[in-house]
């Protein structure tokens, strides 16, 4: 089969955990699915109107992570990490079954769900591939942050930036092309935050699962977890795993080079919204063909299906 063609896992995946944010044990099943389901979410503690659709119209809240609701109130939280793998390990559709509220953290990172997705393989149907084109720049700013998307012919780019009045954290920056780039430090980058945070997270009812074992917590100039950082750049990098996963919402790849200095889940889903706000911002395209030379570079493969 094609890589242009749709792909799924090819078998059951389970995950067991907690909920960072709410400290609740979560058993997780990823499903094969028919091509054009997209990726679906199913709360199946619930036995009826539980499905929820991972899209930036269906975002109800970004506060320290993100979270998808549907029309009848029904919600799942902190999917950001494994939308991530989904759309660097190129899974097109899936069914997540979840038997309570919040993905599970694992260690942090999306490594678990990577290296498992991996393990199952991936199953290839016939029916090709759509991805979104950006036909020009589009920026949202909040004050000191922003986040903007361009042109691009061939590429899907991330360039992040990081500030923190922090030693440890301090500035950091990375670039990456999530179609053609070795993506293991993203995947495997965890989150993070601040000791003195920690007080802040309780009275926001938030953080009630959060532990070293899945989350990096610095102290004044300290990094409190016994074996350290993974890569030089894990804090900038996990941004980049989570702006992946929230781009994602778009419910397609999107070609496009993307810049956004000291962002998070609120912005990129603003940056989404102002996308689809007007058809002329974006293309969505079919891919059809037998080869893929480097990335989405042969242009005569490309159907505009809107």
């Amino acid at each position: 089969m094609s890589i242009l063609t749709q792909k799924t896992v090819s078998k059951k995946i389970l995950f067991s955990g907690i909920g960072i944010h709410t400290g609740k044990k979560v058993n997780l099943k990823i499903l094969p699915a028919l091509p054009n389901t997209g990726i679906l979410f199913k709360r199946v503690d619930l036995k009826k109107n539980n499905l929820i659709f991972p899209l930036y119209n269906n975002v109800s809240n970004t506060t320290l992570c993100t979270t998808i609701e549907n029309e009848y109130g029904v919600k799942v939280s902190t999917i950001e990490h494994l939308m991530g793998a989904f759309y660097g390990l190129g899974v097109d559709n899936a069914i997540v079954e979840l038997d309570s509220q919040e993905v599970p953290i694992m260690d942090g990172s999306a490594k678990n769900f990577v290296d498992s997705i991996r393990e199952a393989g991936l199953n290839f149907s016939d029916q090709p591939i759509k991805i979104i084109k950006i036909n020009k720049e589009i920026k949202f700013s909040d004050g000191d942050k922003f986040i903007s998307v361009e042109k691009s012919n061939v590429t899907g780019e991330i360039n992040f930036e990081i500030k923190y009045n922090n030693k440890v954290i301090n500035t950091q920056n990375n670039k990456i092309n999530i179609f053609e780039d070795d993506l293991s430090d993203i995947y495997n980058s965890r989150t993070f935050c601040l000791y003195e945070d920690i007080e802040k997270l309780k009275q926001l009812n938030l953080g009630k699962g959060g532990s070293l074992e899945n989350a990096i917590v610095i102290k004044d100039d300290k990094i409190l977890n016994s074996n350290g950082l993974r890569n030089d750049l894990e804090f900038v990098n996990h941004k980049i795993l989570d702006c992946m996963g929230d781009l994602y919402l778009s419910g397609y790849k999107i070609i496009g080079s993307l810049k956004c200095s000291q962002g998070g889940h609120k912005l990129t889903n603003q940056l989404l919204k102002k996308i689809f706000s007007n058809q002329n911002n974006y293309t969505l395209l079919e891919i059809k063909g037998k080869q893929l030379p480097h990335t989405f570079t042969n242009y005569q493969n490309l159907k505009s299906i809107a």
